[in-house]
């Protein structure tokens, strides 16, 4: 009897801490760690936007940066002065270190001078996106 009832402990435990990182996983969020934090072209190893500059952290084996990058993309394309800038987070390890990217795809929404002003872990909705933007321009 005890043994069941470790069973169901553990798996309501797993349960509620998947519905927790599903829910987190691509909303759009401001950190505390990320103030004062900047990029610029050099490291970017593109030009920022004139309004604001989507920086998407993938990697090779990552499906949902795939998506990302359609969303991205699209609103990058509806939102003029709005760059999408895709990083490979293996090449770049140092920035990646340094802006403490831990899990891809991560999108930072940076203003026109480069500071960031939002992330998100996980696969964004573009409603979220296009939110995120009016704080940035």
């Amino acid at each position: 009897m005890t043994g069941l009832v470790v069973c169901v402990l553990v798996l309501a435990a797993a349960s509620a801490y998947g519905v927790l990182q599903r829910r987190r996983s691509g909303r759009v969020r401001v950190r505390g760690r990320d103030d004062g934090k900047r990029l610029d072209a050099a490291e970017l190893g593109a030009e920022l936007g004139e309004r604001a500059t989507l920086v998407q952290f993938s990697s090779a084996f990552c499906a949902p940066c795939r998506a990302t990058r359609r969303v991205l993309g699209e609103v990058a394309g509806m939102v003029p002065g709005v760059t999408h800038v895709e990083i490979d987070a293996e090449a770049h390890l140092d920035l990646v270190r340094r802006l403490d990217i831990l899990k891809t795809p991560t999108v930072l929404v940076l203003d026109a001078d480069g500071r960031v002003v939002r992330r998100a872990v996980g696969q964004p909705r573009k409603a979220d996106v296009i939110a995120a933007l009016g704080e940035a321009v």
